[in-house]
């Protein structure tokens, strides 16, 4: 990817945070601008070196930019990109670190030719249970998978550019419609979030000193946040439920085997479960 000039990031939490490290650490941008609500929190990022710039004023930050990020919680991504596209030059790249695709590419789709044109929708699976720039990484994206989601209305020179962003970042970019992304990362994503929230309410607060390393992995992303996971859930509320759904046949498999002290079902359960896991293992790169 050519060095760019300015590169305008909206949202300077975990995920834009660690966008403005991987830019400015790999020397992909001649300038990153940190847009938000907050000045003393994006002073904070600007002094840590996350940015180079600070403004809370869209158009100020967006008025030269090459490339806008928009990394705001799901239920505001559409909005603030529809407004990018209003103030940002009409060359600029538009995209956004969404966790959910399809209700925000079809609003920013409605919003105006001229967002659609500018829009390429990506969803980087990388984050932590932390939230805020002070937690930023460099390297959160390295190998890591960053699927686009492009429709029939994506412009071909922004959908290059947008691969070209995302893997500069050092990205792994896997392409698939909207309402696939939404699927699939229901299953891989969404309900994994869901479980470990699950676990840790059901659990007593008094039992935690017999709590080990089952419990702190099995309820690690729980401490994320509320907010944030609230949006996601509400946002992808039709394919959640049917994983849900799916969780809850395996868990009651396990119970009416349970119930009739089957042993070869405990132990089918089980196996099943270990070989897919055996395989994700296999899957990874040695770097993530």
């Amino acid at each position: 990817m050519d060095r760019l000039g300015t590169v305008a990031v909206v949202g300077v939490g975990l995920i834009g945070g660690s966008i403005g490290l991987a830019l400015r650490a790999r020397g992909l941008a001649a300038e990153v601008v940190g847009v938000g609500r907050d000045l003393a929190s994006l002073q904070q990022a600007r002094e840590r070196g996350v940015i180079d710039r600070a403004t809370t004023d869209l158009s100020r930050g967006v008025a030269e930019a090459d490339v806008v990020v928009v990394c705001t919680p799901v239920g505001r991504i559409a909005e603030d990109v529809r407004h990018a596209a209003e103030l940002a030059p009409r060359s600029a790249l538009i995209t956004d670190a969404g966790s959910t695709k399809r209700g925000i590419v079809e609003a920013v789709e409605r919003s105006s030719p001229r967002a659609a044109e500018m829009y390429v929708a990506a969803h980087p699976l990388a984050g932590s249970e932390r939230s805020g720039s002070a937690f930023a990484r460099a390297d959160l994206y390295q190998d890591r998978v960053c699927v686009l989601t492009p429709t029939a209305r994506t412009a071909s020179d922004r959908l290059r550019r947008a691969r070209e962003f995302w893997a500069g970042l050092g990205c792994r970019i896997v392409e698939m419609g909207p309402a696939e992304h939404d699927e699939v990362v229901a299953y891989t994503s969404h309900l994994p979030h869901a479980l470990a929230a699950s676990l840790a309410a059901a659990v007593p607060a008094d039992w935690h000193p017999l709590a080990a390393g089952a419990f702190r992995d099995g309820t690690r992303v729980a401490g994320a946040d509320t907010e944030l996971w609230t949006a996601i859930f509400r946002d992808n509320r039709g394919p959640l439920m049917n994983a849900v759904a799916k969780l809850q046949d395996r868990l009651s498999s396990l119970k009416y085997a349970l119930m009739n002290d089957d042993e070869e079902s405990i132990r089918r359960w089980w196996s099943d479960a270990r070989a897919r896991r055996l395989l994700f293992e296999a899957q990874q790169p040695p770097e993530a």
